[in-house]
């Protein structure tokens, strides 16, 4: 099959929507799927679908194709519960895996979130340990023998900057610390090797490139030859070995299934299996190159046509995702124009309009017809109107 596949995705009459790097669209695969398990499954089989529906083995199965889209090895990469759950546990094992080290390094362009619960963790460990935060270019020369883990978004949330993830991966190595990589805005947007980085931990969600709707579950990944001693900081009972014997005492599962926490949303990730079928038969080569053509076609047309606006993303294409992003004072009025009017991005504080491209339902002709309403916003002052001025809860 080519790309794009619109005809594997609900997109609304009228609708350019460039907001796949937030939330994907609904994938029609889902509707059908959805539909069964919940009619044919949770209303038929009732309880009896965790073994006849295989619901208890969702999370290893729906791991291992994401794994497939991530560089990762069967059995490496398991789903359940939110991206900041996975995050804490994921730096919770590295820091117990340098136990006499108390420094971790994130960077300034890191989801909010993650450094959230970096800080909340080491709070409640009292060990003093240090949360350090450097600007993105400073990573590499902030590490030395005193650092326990790094943490980083390989693409950044707001500008698409993009992370060299074998490069500091193999800088954190040298310097003996653990390496957390969050695929947030990587994951479904361009090829990553997790095996071939040799990074310990990897963590991701499933809402944004993987369309698997909202509130879908988050996936972790840790290296093969570590996922049977590390030591799962939240001891949930489908972390345990026998989860079904009910014994007293934490036990943990052999391998990646220690990283289980609580009860998997059987819905969501059933909706999730289904949507991934958008990826059968294309490759994370090819969805890569198409969404590159589709972002220099934009910037060259926003540049020529748009001279108010400012590239806040990396020029240089093998330095960004698969997302673009304008600096604009005005930028959030304007992006309430433009969804208007059926272009459909987003805002990031404090001046960020950010647009993602994902070729899998996107093509030129979008780019094209997106640019001219963005040129007619800017040109007629359209933001300027009251109501596209009064900010709404979420932007």
């Amino acid at each position: 099959m080519t790309l794009p596949r619109k005809d594997l995705f609900h997109l609304p009459e009228g609708v350019i929507y460039l907001d796949g790097n937030s939330l994907g669209p609904l994938p029609r695969a889902a509707v059908t799927r959805t539909a069964a398990a919940l009619a044919d499954e949770w209303g038929e089989m009732l309880i009896r679908g965790w073994n006849d529906a295989d619901w208890i083995g969702l999370p290893a199965r729906v791991g291992d194709r994401i794994g497939t889209l991530v560089g990762a090895p069967a059995g490496s990469v398991v789903m359940g519960d939110t991206l900041s759950i996975k995050v804490y546990q994921a730096l919770a094992a590295a820091l117990e895996m340098r136990p006499d080290r108390r420094v971790v390094i994130s960077d300034s362009g890191n989801f909010p979130t993650d450094l959230y619960m970096a800080q909340g963790l080491l709070d409640t460990l009292g060990r003093g340990h240090e949360l350090r935060v450097v600007a993105p270019e400073d990573v590499a020369g902030a590490l030395d023998d005193t650092v326990a883990a790094v943490m980083l978004t390989e693409v950044d949330y707001r500008t698409g900057r993009r992370h060299d993830m074998d490069a500091i991966t193999g800088t954190a190595h040298d310097a003996g610390a653990v390496m957390i990589w969050d695929l947030a805005h990587s994951a479904g947007a361009l090829p990553v090797d997790l095996a071939g980085c040799g990074c310990e931990f990897a963590v991701g969600c499933t809402y944004k490139y993987l369309n698997g709707g909202p509130g879908a579950p988050a996936f972790i990944y840790v290296r093969p030859d570590l996922a049977g001693t590390v030591r799962p900081a939240l001891q949930g009972w489908m972390g345990h070995d026998a989860p079904f014997a009910f014994d007293l005492d934490y036990r943990p599962a052999s391998g990646i299934e220690r990283m289980r926490v609580g009860t998997p949303p059987v819905l969501q990730l059933s909706t999730l299996e289904a949507a991934l079928t958008a990826w059968d038969g294309v490759t994370m080569e090819e969805v890569r190159a198409a969404s590159v053509a589709l972002m220099e076609t934009f910037i060259e047309a926003v540049e020529r046509r748009c001279p108010g606006l400012e590239l806040a993303s990396p020029r240089d294409p093998s330095a960004r995702g698969s997302q673009v992003s304008f600096r604009f004072a005005e930028g959030y009025a304007a992006m309430r124009a433009l969804i208007d009017r059926g272009v459909i991005g987003d805002f990031r504080a404090p001046d960020i309009m950010r647009f993602g491209f994902t070729p899998l339902y996107l093509d030129e002709a979008d780019v094209l017809a997106a640019v001219d309403v963005i040129a007619e916003v800017l040109e007629t002052e359209a933001w300027r109107a009251e109501a596209y001025r009064t900010r709404a809860r979420v932007t």
